[in-house]
């Protein structure tokens, strides 16, 4: 299993929880490109790798997508609702 060499970024909040609902369902990315290009996202690896770390902005079409994909209400892929504070 690789594990994350960088910090995440802040480019999106739902990063951190797509990887840890995408490892709920012991899904490799791969697996996740493959059912989300099902649904008619079609990104590459490299995409989603950076959409993970939270640097690279998140589409609202994306999110509604990955929310069904992983099985997860879209609140809770935004934390829940919870402030996000960017680092400065």
């Amino acid at each position: 299993m690789n594990y994350r060499k960088l910090k995440l970024g802040n480019k999106n909040i739902i990063g951190e929880r797509v990887t840890i609902a995408r490892k709920e369902k012991d899904m490799l990315q791969k697996d996740l490109l493959a059912k989300l290009q099902v649904e008619g996202l079609n990104i590459s690896l490299p995409a989603l790798s950076l959409l993970e770390g939270q640097k690279r902005p998140v589409f609202d079409y994306e999110l509604f997508i990955l929310a069904k994909v992983l099985g997860k209400d879209v609140n809770w892929l935004l934390n829940n609702g919870e402030a996000f504070k960017p680092e400065r």
